[in-house]
């Protein structure tokens, strides 16, 4: 991605910190992204050097490597007013475990801190920082919403996506049955138990067909990759999206796991 110009007679300057997912199979959501930060008066940069957040080798164990990818992270980022990520899982990283990562590294323990007071899911900094109470695109339709277990269970946000989507015109969230359960993805998670993954994602597809939704949005580009392989592998109609795509109303890329469009 290239950087966004800031203006420095606007807003706060946002960093986005896209996100590996995002960067490499879907980049844009990182341009949506941009637009939502920018419409709600953000300035926004995008560090090109920026890398993963460390959440993959943190997960697995391997704390050492983790570590040098926060302390670059933080070295990238610090200089913001604000961090914003279009996922919950990058953002609850940094907000949750860089502080207790590097509790005990003296250069990087009270920047960890700092890094992560000031860094935010998107949709929950467009709604509690920027104040945005709605948002100008139009998606004629049914939509229901998968909530990550990074937003949900880490970060608390359940009502910000859903306060924008209700000012998109022409959208009717249909609310699916048991919402706050996982779809099985959790990164290396649906590697590591794929039968067990494969049979909690079979229970959240079951769910977004009972709505009768043709699309199904969530914040978290892992979910949504899950999600969406499952419903091409059952030949079903129902796209995925990202719902940042929705909420700017860059919706004419083909959804996630859809066939390219000729020409």
């Amino acid at each position: 991605m290239t950087l966004a110009p800031a203006d420095a007679k606007q807003g706060p300057l946002v960093g986005l910190f896209v996100t590996c997912l995002v960067d490499l199979f879907r980049p844009s959501i990182g341009f949506a992204a941009i637009k939502l930060l920018e419409a709600g008066g953000a300035r926004v940069e995008v560090p090109l050097t920026q890398t993963c957040c460390g959440q993959p080798t943190y997960n697995s164990g391997d704390r050492a490597d983790a570590v040098l990818l926060a302390r670059r992270v933080i070295d990238l980022f610090e200089g913001f007013d604000y961090v914003v990520a279009p996922s919950g899982s990058c953002a609850g990283m940094v907000r949750l475990h860089y502080p207790e990562l590097l509790a005990a590294d003296p250069d990087y323990a009270k920047r960890a801190e700092a890094m992560a007071g000031k860094c935010f899911e998107l949709t929950s900094f467009l709604v509690t920082v920027l104040r945005v109470a709605k948002v100008e695109a139009s998606f004629s339709g049914d939509v229901t919403y998968h909530d990550s277990c990074s937003c949900l269970r880490e970060l608390g946000v359940a009502s910000a996506p859903r306060r924008l989507l209700a000012s998109v015109e022409g959208l009717n969230l249909v609310e699916l049955a048991d919402r706050e359960v996982c779809c099985g993805f959790g990164g290396a998670f649906s590697v590591k138990y794929p039968d067990i993954s494969s049979a909690i994602l079979e229970a959240k597809l079951s769910a977004i067909l009972a709505t009768g939704a043709k699309t199904v949005l969530a914040a978290d580009l892992g979910c949504l990759m899950q999600i969406a392989g499952g419903l091409a592998r059952e030949g079903s109609s129902v796209q995925a999206r990202h719902v940042a795509e929705v909420l700017s109303g860059m919706t004419e890329a083909p959804a996630i796991a859809a066939p390219l469009r000729a020409g």
